[in-house]
C-alpha cells in the first residue's frame, strides 16, 4: 500500500488538472509571424509626451540597429510581437540589472521607504520568515504613515505561509488578495487549480517598478557558495531581477491594476496611480504579460520569435525548462545557422522531477550544436535572456507548460545594447559557475536515467 498510494495519488492529480485545464494549447507562433505586418513600417514608440510620430520612431530604430552589428531582432521580431500586443514599446526608461536577491531586496526596501503615495506589491510567494516577516514590518510602518500599500499574493504559492500572517497586514489596514484561492468556495470569479499568478511586481508611487522572478523568501538572501559533496547546508537561489522608473511603469500597473479587478480585491481610490512620467535614461522597453488563452501567451510568442530572428548570439538562464516543440525547434535551428546558443540550465533544483525532465531535451539541442550548461553554486530561479548583444528579457516566465500555457506572467523586453552589455557580464559569470554538458559523455550515459527522463516526459504539461 505504500507504493500503490503515493502513484494513484500522482494520477488522480493530473486527472484533476486535465479537468481544469482543458484542452489549452500554445499559438502557432509560424502562422503569427507569417501574419506579422511588414518590417519597413515604422515602429509605434510611447515617450513620455505621447506617441513619436513615424519619422521619428524609424529614426530612433536606425540608430539602435547602427550601434550593433546587423540583425533581424529589431525590425522583423518587434513587429511580431507588435502585433499581438496592445503594451507598447516605450522610450526614456532608465533600467537597472538586480543580479541577485541581496542587490533585489536592497532596491525593493529603498523604492518603499521613498514611497508617498501607494505601494503595490504583487508576488507568487510571501514567506513567513525573517525575509517576509522583514517586508512585513516595514509594509505596516508605510501604511500607519499614510501610504496605501496593496498586496497580491498566489494561493498555491503561498500555501505554506500561515493565514495569521496575512491577518496581521489587514489588521494593520493593508489591503490583501489572495489570487484564485485554492478553495473553489472561496474563488471570485471563474476557478481553475492550474491558473496561478507567477508574477513579481513591486510598483512604488507609481514611478519605480522591480520585477524578475524574486519571491518573497529568505532563499533569495544568503550568499552564492561552493557546496561541497553531500553537504546538507541550505543553498543560495541564484535569480535575476530589474529595476525601472520611466513610461515603462505605467504598463506594469495597468497589469496589477487589472488583476486586482479580476480578483474582486476592494475599491482603490484616491491614489495617483498613474503620475506623469518623465524620461529617466534612454533604454526602450517593452512590458510583456500573459494571461491563460491560447491568443494571450506572449511571452511564449515573444520567446520563439526573438530566436526565430537572431543572427548572432543567444544567451539564455532558465530555471524551468520544459519546452515544447516549437521551441526546441527555434533553438535548434538557430544553433544550425551558425548562432551563438548557450544555455544554462539548473544543475541542482527543487523539484528533483523537473530536473529530470529538463534533460530529455538535452540530445536533440546538443546534436544541433546548443551549447548547454548546469549551473553548480546555487540553485539557479533566473529567466533571462540576451540576444545578438541588444534585446534582453528578464521577467517571470520559465520555459515550462506552467508558465508558458497556465499562468500569469510578466517580462519586460529591454532593447539597449548598453543593458545587454551588463547582461552578457552577468551571463559570463554564471557561465563560470556552470559545467558543460558534453555531447559524447551524454549520448553515453546509463539507461536508467534515460528512462525516467522519457517517462516524465509523458507528463511535461503539470511539471
Amino acid at each position: 500500500m505504500k507504493f500503490v498510494t503515493p502513484l494513484f495519488l500522482f494520477f488522480w492529480f493530473l486527472f484533476i488538472l486535465c479537468l481544469t485545464n482543458g484542452c489549452a494549447t500554445l499559438p502557432n507562433v509560424t502562422e503569427i509571424i507569417d501574419g506579422a505586418p511588414a518590417a519597413q513600417k515604422p515602429r509605434q514608440i510611447l515617450s513620455s509626451k505621447g506617441l513619436v510620430s513615424p519619422r521619428k520612431s524609424k529614426a530612433i530604430m536606425a540608430r539602435l540597429q547602427q550601434s550593433v552589428n546587423p540583425t533581424d531582432i529589431l525590425e522583423r521580431h518587434t513587429a511580431v510581437v507588435e502585433s499581438v500586443t496592445d503594451s507598447p514599446l516605450t522610450k526614456g526608461n532608465k533600467v537597472i540589472l538586480l543580479a541577485d536577491g541581496q542587490a533585489t531586496y536592497t532596491a525593493m526596501f529603498a523604492a518603499i521607504e521613498k514611497a508617498r503615495d501607494h505601494i503595490n506589491l504583487e508576488s507568487y510567494i510571501i514567506e513567513d520568515d525573517e525575509t517576509g516577516r522583514g517586508f512585513a514590518d516595514l509594509l505596516l510602518r508605510k501604511q500607519a504613515e499614510g501610504v496605501r500599500v496593496n498586496i497580491i499574493y498566489d494561493s498555491v504559492g503561498s500555501i505554506n505561509t500561515p493565514a495569521a500572517f496575512f491577518q496581521r497586514l489587514s489588521d494593520g489596514g493593508v489591503q490583501v488578495v489572495e489570487f484564485n484561492p485554492t478553495n473553489p468556495l472561496e474563488a471570485k470569479g471563474q476557478w481553475a487549480l492550474t491558473h496561478r499568478d507567477h508574477r513579481k511586481i513591486l510598483i512604488a508611487d507609481g514611478r519605480v517598478a522591480i520585477i524578475g522572478g524574486i519571491n518573497i523568501s529568505e532563499v533569495y538572501s544568503s550568499t552564492p557558495f561552493r557546496r561541497k559533496k553531500n553537504e546538507k547546508a541550505p543553498i543560495h537561489w541564484r535569480d535575476t531581477d530589474i529595476q525601472i522608473e520611466g513610461p515603462a511603469v505605467a504598463e506594469l500597473q495597468k497589469l496589477f491594476l487589472d488583476t486586482w479587478l479580476t480578483q474582486q480585491g476592494p475599491e482603490l481610490s484616491g491614489q495617483n496611480h498613474f503620475p506623469d512620467l518623465k524620461a529617466e535614461g534612454k533604454a526602450l522597453v517593452r512590458v510583456v504579460g500573459s494571461t491563460p488563452g491560447e491568443d494571450n501567451r506572449i511571452p511564449f510568442i515573444m520567446y520563439v520569435s526573438a530566436i526565430t530572428f537572431a543572427e548572432h548570439s543567444i544567451h539564455m538562464t532558465n530555471s524551468y525548462f520544459i519546452p515544447d516543440e516549437q521551441l526546441v525547434r527555434a533553438l535548434t535551428d538557430a544553433a544550425e545557422r551558425g548562432v551563438d546558443v548557450k544555455i544554462i540550465l539548473p544543475g541542482v533544483s527543487d523539484s528533483k522531477l523537473a530536473l529530470y525532465a529538463q534533460r530529455h531535451y538535452y540530445s536533440v539541442l546538443l546534436q544541433a550544436g546548443v551549447k548547454i550548461y548546469e549551473h553548480s553554486t546555487s540553485l539557479l530561479h533566473a529567466k533571462t535572456a540576451v540576444i545578438d548583444k541588444v534585446w534582453s528579457t528578464v521577467g517571470s516566465t520559465n520555459m515550462d507548460f506552467l508558465s508558458l500555457l497556465n499562468n500569469d506572467e510578466v517580462n519586460a523586453v529591454i532593447l539597449s545594447k548598453e543593458f545587454a552589455a551588463e547582461m552578457e557580464k552577468m551571463f559570463a559569470m554564471d557561465l563560470a559557475d556552470s559545467t558543460q554538458i558534453q555531447g559524447d559523455e551524454w549520448e553515453n550515459r546509463p539507461l536508467l536515467p534515460r528512462i525516467r527522463e522519457w517517462f516524465l516526459n509523458l507528463f511535461i504539461q503539470w511539471l
